[in-house]
């Protein structure tokens, strides 16, 4: 029986589940839990679980981040990444347990094994620079994001939310062989190598580039093929779209991607590909369907796991891919007559999935009432199995389940969306309502769990979130349609939203309305606020605010102007100015926190400076909560009590202001 309310402080009892990784024999799955320690801070460690008992056992123990297991061929080794040497290196350990033992000790350290099919080599992703050697070790006192000395470039793009400022070193690809010890650098260059895979006899390796000439300007990711035998590199795709994740065929002789041809930039939707790597043919077998074939649901509980890309079946006449539809993450099949058909679905994020030698699949689940767990999925088509439940302790606490919407917006675009009711919820009273706003634009609300969702609705809130214009999930004009009209038609779907849930839902107290997001919802938040009085109190979380500056302080920010408002600084600064939110400051009356973290290099934190000055200057009420050391990040894998503080901080101004 649920006899509590979640809170902001039950971020510490979760598990987060990732990476799910079947056998060979298809008798067990390995996959990792971050949790959060006494201490507060995150670790993580592999388990594995029996399809046949049901029965989990913890693999690996420590304070440590053990993270990215991979199976053997022969299913008696798993290889994984752990820092606990200090530096994320690869390790590995016997199937039947005992000690880790580290296998790499690179000056920089290495990530995302691949094995070879013989199980004699992984292929690994590491950060080399033109002066290091695949022979250097990693000292464990020399801590490279620590450096005191002044930094310079000449780079284009020389930061990134994910690294910081970026160092002169490259992803590069190097072979380790598991017998004698030794590492074989296969790629080099000022280029970033992606996603290794091996052909079937383990000759030729398959992988994702830039390799042209600038790739700071250029924006294509290219298929490359690296032959082991003589060293031959061949680049297999025309330098004029974005492929990525190569998967060998069976037979060795085609390739699945995903990918696009950058036809409305930034918006254009992911499809599935075969590339024939004789011919060099590439050929598209979801272009008559109109969705994303990748997972770009969001959630708040940091489970995301890198995509294996479309999977091949043993007979080579179909690919298995996750796709994104209506508000759902499944995964679909498409066979070589250019067939989609659904594999398995419902209203859910699958957010992984694995299949074994027999077609059978494992899946990682993130639904309206569950954070993140595995089931397991028989070809045969009979009922899905679940294999986890990590987070066992929800069913003490009460949560509000989501209940889908469909509206018409002002124009008659139709738009989806959910209510949730507060937690305590009666017919007799009114309750407050507040509107969250996604980021992207270019992501997806979804059936998945949102902590941040249910700890408002426990505090006694509404919650209404819908999908507007620029979205995934409707196809590729819905997607498009915000792209040189951000706070256009998208601001009104926002509002034709809220129209609809106060016409429909009567329990809702229509002068008790905010509304939240972050990234582009806090642009949109910061928006709404300069255009309407509607919102009684506002949160505007990691915003822009101002695309002038955006332009050349965000690490996307000099393309990403280009991409959405179709021009920059240097074509047009006068619409720039016109789109953003600071131009409207004087209009803002509605209370307004700003959260921001000061590490954000994505929308760095002087777009929120800027409109906390705006409004102090003019003694509006506002107040700035600043978040040290977190990048974009921190609302789904920041420092764990400065995410306690920023959901106590949203929680307490509506508190005070609704």
């Amino acid at each position: 029986m649920r006899t509590k309310a979640i809170t902001a402080d039950d971020l510490l009892k979760f598990s987060f589940l990732s990476d799910p990784q079947l056998s060979p024999n298809g008798n067990w799955v390995v996959y990792a839990i971050r949790t959060i320690s006494e201490e507060k801070k995150y670790q993580s460690n592999l388990y594995i679980v029996n399809l046949t008992t049901n029965e989990t056992i913890p693999f690996t123990h420590g304070d440590s981040m053990d993270y990215q297991p991979r199976w053997s061929p022969d299913g008696q080794t798993i290889v994984f990444t752990s820092n606990r040497s200090g530096k994320q290196q690869v390790w590995k350990i016997s199937f039947r347990g005992g000690e880790a033992e580290q296998l790499t000790n690179f000056k920089h350290g290495a990530s995302q094994p691949v094995f070879s099919p013989d199980g004699h080599k992984l292929l690994l992703k590491v950060p080399l620079s033109d002066q290091d050697s695949v022979e250097e070790e990693a000292d464990v006192k020399d801590n490279e994001e620590d450096s005191k000395g002044a930094y310079a470039t000449t780079r284009l793009k020389y930061k990134s939310d994910d690294a910081g400022l970026l160092r002169d070193t490259s992803q590069q690809l190097v072979l380790w062989d598991l017998r004698d010890e030794k590492a074989v650098q296969l790629t080099s260059g000022k280029f970033d190598h992606q996603f290794g895979s091996f052909s079937p006899d383990g000759s030729r390796i398959a992988f994702s580039a830039n390799r042209t000439d600038d790739p700071d300007r250029s924006f294509v990711s290219d298929i490359f093929e690296y032959d082991l035998k003589n060293g031959n590199l061949t680049r297999l795709t025309n330098g004029t779209g974005m492929f990525i994740q190569p998967n060998y065929a069976p037979d060795g002789n085609k390739l699945s991607v995903l990918g696009h041809d950058l036809t409305y930039a930034g918006a254009t939707l992911t499809r599935v590909w075969v590339l024939d790597r004789n011919s060099k043919q590439l050929t598209c077998l979801t272009d008559d369907w109109d969705v994303q074939a990748s997972d770009v649901a969001i959630n708040d509980m940091g489970t995301g796991t890198t995509g294996k890309g479309a999977l091949w079946d043993k007979q080579q006449d179909r690919l298995y891919f996750l796709a994104s539809q209506n508000g759902n993450t499944s995964v679909y099949q498409v066979n070589m007559e250019k067939q989609v058909s659904t594999v398995t679905s419902g209203r859910r994020q699958i957010y992984a999935f694995q299949l074994d030698n027999k077609g059978n699949a494992v899946i990682a689940v993130s639904d309206q009432m569950t954070p993140g767990d595995l089931y397991f999925v028989p070809k045969s088509g009979g009922d899905e199995k679940r294999l986890t439940t990590v987070n066992k302790w929800l069913d003490d606490r009460t949560l509000s389940p989501a209940e889908e919407i469909h509206l018409q917006a002002s124009d008659g675009q139709m738009l989806h969306g959910w209510m949730m009711k507060p937690v305590g919820f009666t017919k007799e009273k009114k309750h407050p309502l507040i509107v969250e706003v996604h980021g992207g634009p270019h992501a997806m609300y979804s059936n998945a769990f949102m902590h941040e969702f249910q700890v408002l609705a426990a505090a006694g809130y509404g919650i209404l979130f819908i999908n507007p214009r620029g979205s995934h999930g409707y196809g590729q004009n819905f997607v498009d349609a915000v792209r040189g009209d951000y706070g256009g038609k998208d601001y009104q779907d926002i509002l034709d939203a809220v129209d609809y849930a106060t016409s429909h839902y009567k329990w809702i107290d229509e002068n008790r309305i905010g509304i939240t997001g972050g990234s582009y919802g806090g642009f949109m938040t910061n928006w709404a606020v300069g255009h309407t009085n509607r919102f009684k109190a506002a949160v505007t979380q990691r915003s822009i605010s101002n695309w002038i500056s955006f332009y050349g302080v965000s690490d996307i920010g000099y393309f990403f102007t280009d991409w959405e408002l179709k021009t920059n600084l240097l074509e047009d600064p006068d619409r720039m100015w016109k789109h953003s939110p600071l131009r409207y400051v004087k209009d803002i009356e509605t209370p307004l926190l700003i959260l921001h973290n000061e590490k954000d290099y994505r929308c760095p934190i002087e777009q929120g400076e800027q409109l906390y000055v705006a409004l102090k200057h003019q003694n509006k009420t506002t107040k700035f909560v600043r978040f040290p050391g977190s990048n974009h990040e921190l609302s789904r894998s920041g420092d764990p009590s400065l995410r306690i503080r920023r959901l106590n901080e949203i929680t307490d101004w509506f508190d005070h202001y609704l």
